[in-house]
């Protein structure tokens, strides 16, 4: 009877442990209860870094409103201060400051802890880890990212690190860049906790490269990374820059004396090879000005007006390159001829006389008077030419009104007007009006009066206009 009351007693105790986590509710497999799987660090760890984050991973999901600061404790010389985070199936204590040196912690899980079906653990997990004696550095950045894609070919790669290092650890050595197993020369340098490699020409485009840094880039306490760190990424494409437009446009006349001269380009350029590869000339004399670079365009400034009637030379250079560090694959160069200030109506024989009287006439009055440019004529009279004289004539000059033309005099009979020179004197005025009916605006590309003075609606070629009525409208349009 005592033997058989014993094995009641065991089967009642085998079911209570059996069905212990269970609830009304519960879905899982009778037996199955919340348990802490692994550790990190893991049970007995040393050299644990001081500043470890440490985890707890469950074998099922749990209830994050139960994992808090009085259920997952991590204890010291007294009880450390962090945060508690909970993703997937893992709890994760983050300290608030740097664990202590050479001390070994508790960490604990208590039974408070539950799954999401209230499930409870069945005892607290505890488990210890001793701290080393110096903070490890480790890698916590890097440019390009892990396994990036489309890297720019001029990529200078970096590595940034939790705390100060050694710079002489930081060298070819400890950080080195290969596109498999071809070492890829460059120079290593190192500024604020961050470590960079420029390698010595452009990397291939679509190629993988893989960059470490090894056990040998040490912290300025003399400890290394705990492993080497490595990862890869990919370049992007190379496709070369090209000029798409420039203003003036290549060989465009007119163009103005104050112009600033600019290339588009159909990508981002890198701002610093733009200035040395943007010149403008005029034959071989380089002209001096200012060169800028904004959104996808490049502008030549000249420091002085250009030369008017004068034909320039611009070119953009290979050295001209994009942020990929692509350069152009030709030079680009156009030319262009500046405005003619100076171009004048033709005046045919006009252009003999210093001074024209037309059919007036023209009269001098004082005795230092000399007409050095030229002639001067009238289709008058040569009476009414008064106070000249040229190399063979004298036309009533007086005591008081003495002018000497250098050239010759031409007018009408009488004497010493001749048919002769009133003939040239009358193909001089024809071909003074001539020239100057062709700077009228009648005579211009434009007009006169478009539009009946009404401007509105209407498209005006470039050229001069004059109204009828002295103003313009625009009232309609």
């Amino acid at each position: 009877m005592r033997q058989k009351n014993l094995l009641v007693a065991l089967a009642i105790a085998m079911v209570t442990l059996i069905t212990s986590c269970a609830k009304d509710d519960f879905q899982e497999t009778v037996g199955v209860c919340p348990t802490v799987t692994a550790t990190n660090p893991m049970d007995g760890a040393t050299s644990v870094p001081l500043n470890q984050i440490i985890t707890a991973t469950f074998n099922e999901a749990m209830n994050p409103n139960t994992i808090d600061l009085t259920s997952f404790t991590i204890v010291g010389a007294t009880t450390v201060a962090g945060t508690i985070s909970y993703l997937g199936t893992t709890a994760t204590f983050t300290p608030a400051f740097n664990l202590t040196p050479n001390t070994t912690y508790v960490g604990k899980i208590t039974t408070a802890v539950k799954d999401v079906n209230g499930n409870a653990l069945q005892q607290d997990y505890i488990w210890t880890f001793t701290t080393g004696t110096t903070l490890q550095p480790r890698v916590t950045a890097t440019s390009p990212a892990s396994d990036e894609t489309n890297v720019a070919l001029n990529k200078v790669s970096s590595a940034s690190f939790n705390m100060p290092m050694n710079p002489l650890t930081i060298n070819t050595t400890s950080f080195t860049l290969k596109q498999g197993t071809t070492a890829i020369s460059g120079v290593v340098t190192y500024t604020g906790n961050k470590a960079f490699f420029t390698p010595n020409g452009n990397l291939t485009a679509n190629t993988i490269y893989t960059a470490t840094i090894t056990t040998g880039a040490k912290n300025t306490a003399g400890t290394p990374i705990n492993a080497d760190y490595v990862w890869n990424f990919t370049t992007g494409t190379a496709i070369a820059p090209k000029v798409i437009s420039t203003s003036p446009t290549p060989n465009e006349n007119g163009v103005l004396l104050n112009k600033v001269i600019t290339a588009t380009f159909d990508m981002t350029m890198n701002p610093l090879t733009i200035p040395t590869s943007f010149t403008l000339k005029q034959g071989t004399n380089t002209v001096s000005g200012n060169v800028t670079y904004l959104g996808n365009t490049a502008s030549f400034t000249p420091t002085n007006p250009l030369l008017e009637n004068t034909t320039y030379t611009t070119t953009i250079s290979t050295t001209a390159k994009n942020v990929a560090g692509i350069a152009l694959a030709n030079e680009y160069v156009w030319s262009f001829t500046t405005l003619n200030n100076s171009i004048a109506p033709n005046l045919g024989t006009a252009a003999m006389f210093g001074a024209f009287g037309g059919n007036a006439g023209v009269t001098n009055q004082g005795l230092n008077t000399v007409i050095n440019n030229g002639s001067i004529s009238t289709t008058a009279a040569s009476t009414l030419v008064t106070g000249f004289h040229d190399a063979t004539a004298i036309y009533t000059e007086t005591p008081l009104n003495k002018g000497f033309v250098t050239g010759a005099i031409y007018t009408a009979p009488p004497a010493p007007g001749t048919a002769t020179s009133f003939a040239i004197a009358t193909q001089g005025l024809a071909d003074a009006n001539a020239a100057y009916l062709s700077i009228s605006p009648a005579s211009m590309p434009g007009g006169t009066d478009p539009g009946a003075g009404e401007l509105g609606g209407l498209t005006l070629a470039p050229g001069i206009y004059k109204s009828a009525s002295g103003s313009f409208n625009i009232s309609n349009g």
